[in-house]
């Protein structure tokens, strides 16, 4: 299992695709996430000649969980140090949620390794609606039941078409998540502690210089598009879309068409 070690915090990663190729994509995660939840998308990337990395932020699920408050700026600084040690100068960024809101981090302290950023159901800011749902799932991480905290998220990530549709599927993931070990809903806890105290970052955006795609789920609920709409309107290089009939959770409900976007995206700036 590959670890780099970065400030005594072991963190897990992959890397896919040409390891020699000169453009490198990088994969943010979820904040239930794990490098796993990507494995649809890399065969496109991997067949488009990328290099691909993957890992874990500290607090998730194969890497470390230390105690203390986690945030932003330092997952940020973790995955540039994460870049140097497989040999990787600059990336294209994307990000889902808790990921997205690292990407917009990453691109504003360090610009010069932030090829472009691809912002997928994420916020700059917080309302009291977000947050309720966000404090409710420690809640949840209390009880330490896997399924039980699956089943109390789930109505607020998945679309209500997808839910419908893909109950027998979700199920699966729920029993699978009852065996999650007790120092995952630890890490989940710093993790959302984190989000609440320091996701706000809409007065910095202007500060990122690189192209960025900002995506919403046209039905999520957890993370409107209006905060998408805030993070477009404040980013001056950006470009902004919906996706129909998606809630939260776009990476599963429309791989394909997040695929055809992100990847248009970011072919179209290699080319310029």
């Amino acid at each position: 299992m590959p670890v780099f070690n970065c400030d005594g915090v072991d963190l897990y990663y992959e890397i896919h695709g040409d390891e020699n190729s000169e453009h490198t994509v990088a994969f943010f995660n979820g904040v239930m996430a794990s490098v796993s939840s990507w494995h649809p998308m890399i065969p496109v990337f991997e067949k488009t000649g990328f290099k691909i990395i993957l890992h874990d932020f500290k607090g998730q699920m194969k890497s470390g969980k230390p105690e203390g408050m986690y945030s932003f700026a330092q997952h940020a600084a973790e995955a540039k140090a994460l870049f140097q040690h497989v040999s990787v100068e600059h990336a294209h960024i994307i990000g889902t949620s808790y990921g997205g809101e690292v990407a917009m981090k990453l691109a504003i302290l360090y610009p010069e390794i932030t090829d472009s950023i691809s912002i997928i159901d994420s916020v700059s800011e917080l309302d009291e609606v977000l947050k309720g749902f966000v404090l409710s799932w420690k809640t949840l991480c209390d009880a330490g039941d896997g399924e039980t905290f699956f089943w109390g998220m789930a109505p607020s990530l998945y679309g209500p078409d997808f839910f419908q549709k893909n109950r027998e599927m979700l199920a699966g993931r729920a029993r699978a998540t009852k065996n999650a070990p007790p120092d995952y809903f630890a890490g989940q806890k710093r993790l959302y502690d984190a989000f609440v105290q320091d996701v706000y970052m809409t007065d910095e955006l202007g500060r990122i210089t690189c192209p960025a795609l900002v995506i919403c789920g046209e039905d999520d609920i957890l993370k409107k598009p209006k905060f998408s709409k805030i993070i477009a309107d404040s980013i001056l290089d950006s470009e902004y879309i919906t996706i129909p009939d998606c809630g939260h959770v776009a990476i599963f409900e429309k791989t394909g068409e997040l695929c055809s976007a992100v990847l248009g995206f970011i072919m179209k700036h290699i080319a310029a």
